[in-house]
């Protein structure tokens, strides 16, 4: 007995410096990307409502961190209780953690790997903020971002990757989050659109972005930090697998770029930036499920795929008629499902596990078992996110007035512009020939 017990402590996890170094800049690279998504998004707005989508993002650093503490990591990795949710009272508050405790199985502390899936909690509901664009009062957004985190995207974090959740027990491979998050928030924000309706003027006016080098600063920043996103997600360093993420996420991105502006080249006549935003990011989705369980090769495939299929998609608002502002359902959903299928016919088997996919030999069950994974986490993420909207629209209110939406919800929300030109000057004969603004609308007047 006692040399069993020798060798199983020999045997034990220790605290690796390594691992944890590298966890904790992955954590960085995964916050910076919510900034990086604000920049992303603001400068695809309008200039009236670009400070508004900056914040949109932004709050979700705050909001999500605090419930993350109070009870979210509890309720998305604590105990399983019916493979549908979490809790642990040591994770209440992380109050009861020790500083060197080990996150089970690793070699990291629990602290850190608390703060890395924080970091995956927070930048999913600012993803769905970009379906909502001009329209929505930020308070309303604020609670909805604090009850959608705790009836939906915890719940939905514990089935995926909790031990004991229903999806990580049936054998849904999801690497980094394409269920958990883009699947997620991409159901979420058409659930909303759905409930709130349209912008004024949609397809009508055009609404085009006002700064497409904010567009490729926020694609940069996201493309930059999703290596910590992908790679990190292995949590650790040790065997070869984080590696083949990395290099997976480099090349499905830069595949669906190409594919998205071969598209827009064949479909449109021009090769857009916005385009090429669109496409990386469409690529990054779809690797963010499959980078682990296939080789380069399928991940230039993945992306590939996503990038022509995602393209496409983006048109399909104006067909159905929902408000997707900016793109969300088009990009994240869509690119979410595929990345999420295609894990069942590109997986080799040699990577993350040994579960291989069509392509390699195993048939139609890892398939099988991923559609199961997309559906469930797109229909209840559809449905309850529509409910929230819906109590939220009947009881607060979720949308500004149409007067305050024309006008432009960051002076209405926020009291602020993007861009003051007060002091850039401008001739007196320019200013004399303009008829004065009433004084109530002079408050409000926001270049479009």
């Amino acid at each position: 007995m006692a040399s069993a017990i020798t060798t199983l402590a020999a045997d034990a996890p220790t605290l690796s410096a390594a691992n944890t170094g590298f966890m904790l800049i992955c954590s960085a690279l995964v916050m910076l990307m919510t900034p990086g998504l604000a920049f992303f998004y603001g400068g695809m707005v309008r200039v009236k409502s670009s400070l508004n989508m900056l914040m949109m993002s932004f709050i979700s650093l705050g909001i999500v961190t605090i419930l993350w503490v109070l009870y979210g990591f509890s309720l998305a990795f604590g105990t399983d209780s019916g493979s549908l949710i979490g809790w642990n009272s040591d994770y209440v508050g992380l109050s009861g953690i020790g500083i060197t405790e080990l996150w089970d199985g690793y070699t990291i502390p629990v602290y850190v790997f608390a703060v890395f899936q924080l970091m995956f909690a927070v930048i999913t509901p600012a993803l769905i903020s970009g379906a909502l664009a001009d329209r929505v009062k930020f308070s309303a957004w604020a609670l909805f971002t604090a009850l959608w985190v705790t009836v939906v995207y915890f719940p939905v974090a514990h089935w995926v990757w909790g031990a004991g959740g229903w999806l990580f027990e049936l054998g849904v491979i999801d690497f980094a989050g394409g269920t958990a998050v883009h699947i997620n928030a991409g159901a979420a924000a058409l659930g909303v659109i759905l409930v709130i309706g349209k912008r004024v003027g949609f397809k009508r006016d055009p609404m085009r972005p006002h700064s497409l080098p904010l567009v490729m600063l926020g694609a940069g920043l996201l493309w930059f930090g999703w290596f910590g996103f992908n790679a990190g997600s292995w949590l650790g360093n040790d065997d070869g697998v984080g590696a083949v993420m990395f290099v997976n996420t480099q090349v499905a991105t830069a595949a669906a770029m190409l594919a998205w502006l071969a598209y827009e080249k064949l479909r449109h006549g021009s090769f857009t930036t916005l385009g090429a935003a669109s496409g990386a990011v469409a690529g990054l989705v779809a690797i963010t499920p499959s980078g682990g369980s296939c080789s380069p090769l399928g991940a230039i495939a993945i992306g590939a795929i996503a990038g022509l299929v995602c393209a496409m998609a983006v048109g399909l608002k104006y067909k159905f008629g929902y408000d997707d502002s900016l793109d969300v359902v088009g990009v994240h959903l869509v690119g979410g499902v595929i990345g999420s299928l295609l894990v069942g016919f590109f997986a080799t088997g040699g990577v993350q596990s040994d579960a291989a996919g069509l392509f390699y030999g195993g048939g139609l069950e890892q398939l099988g078992k991923q559609a199961i994974g997309v559906f469930a986490v797109l229909a209840y993420s559809l449905v309850v996110s529509a409910v929230l909207a819906f109590l939220l629209d009947k009881t607060i209110g979720m949308r500004v007035t149409e007067d305050d939406e024309v006008s432009g919800i960051d002076q209405v929300e926020h009291a602020e512009t993007a861009y003051d030109f007060s002091g850039a000057g401008g001739g007196a004969s320019s200013r004399s020939t303009a008829a004065p603004a009433p004084a109530a609308a002079a408050s409000k007047k926001v270049d479009a």
